[in-house]
């Protein structure tokens, strides 16, 4: 899964699809978004995942109008143009059933479809659904890190809302999970996590891992984002050996060869 960031504040990638018209607010060049969807899809990626809200540590809260400014045109582009899925980083019911609408045939909510309407737009689509662990908001949700066990509690929200898309009427044939590395997790939490990632397995579903030149490869390596890679990889291939299905990342190109790898060695 590669990741398509329109929006001018995500960690690693943000501003760099702007029209470039000055210094004046975010606008999103979508001839940019296509010349970089199309480069992923070269490059190997399967889907490619538009966001127009930045869910890094602090990141603000954006209105419903400019998340749709952002991603509409670009996943309406994109799917008109190229042969590849498309999924939508959103938590917000309008934007989940619009982008659905405009060619997007996966969810991707960081809130696990907890805000008010959310379960009920996505029910109503036939789009497929990533159910990820977060505590709080994005803004927040490194305020409150402490887990008696961070597996055990990671599993069992993810339970929890896996039982309630299937009373919305979400068929399991729909639906991820992510465990949510660096989402109100400490540097530990995340190890652990990673070490312990089979246990997931066996809620029956695919597993999606994003750990892509997150804090936790840069606070390990001591690199800045720009040289995360090599970190990001290795991180990459444990979360294959631990059953990982999907790999959100932004380095496609190299995250293909090391799942070419992997695939060559554990192939029977």
């Amino acid at each position: 899964m590669g990741i398509l960031n329109a929006t001018p504040d995500s960690f690693s990638d943000g501003g760099r699809l702007h029209e470039g018209k000055g210094a004046g607010s975010f606008r999103v060049s979508v001839a940019k978004a296509l010349e970089v969807a199309e480069a992923m899809v070269d490059a190997g990626a399967v889907i490619i995942d538009v966001g127009g809200e930045s869910t890094r540590p602090g990141a603000p809260e954006v209105s419903e109008q400019v998340e749709l400014d952002r991603v509409l045109p670009v996943i309406e582009a994109i799917a008109s143009r190229l042969d590849v899925a498309l999924s939508v980083d959103t938590s917000s019911p309008k934007v989940m059933t619009m982008a659905i609408a405009a060619g997007a045939g996966l969810i991707n909510d960081v809130r696990s479809l907890s805000r008010s309407g959310a379960v009920q737009a996505a029910a109503h689509t036939s789009a497929a659904v990533c159910l990820m662990h977060m505590r709080g908001e994005p803004g927040s949700m490194q305020d409150n890190v402490t887990y008696a066990s961070v597996v055990d509690e990671v599993y069992a929200y993810l339970e929890q809302r896996v039982a309630i898309c299937l009373q919305a009427g979400i068929g399991l044939d729909r639906l991820l999970i992510d465990p949510g590395f660096g989402f109100g997790k400490t540097l530990q939490h995340n190890y652990e996590l990673l070490r312990h990632l089979a246990r997931f397995k066996t809620l029956g579903l695919p597993l999606l891992v994003g750990i892509s030149r997150k804090s936790m490869i840069g606070n390990v390596v001591n690199r800045d984002v720009s040289e995360r890679l090599p970190g990001t990889l290795a991180a990459t291939v444990h979360a294959l050996i631990g059953g990982a299905a999907i790999i959100r990342t932004h380095d496609v190109a190299a995250t293909v060869d090391a799942i070419k790898v992997h695939s060559a060695v554990v192939q029977k």
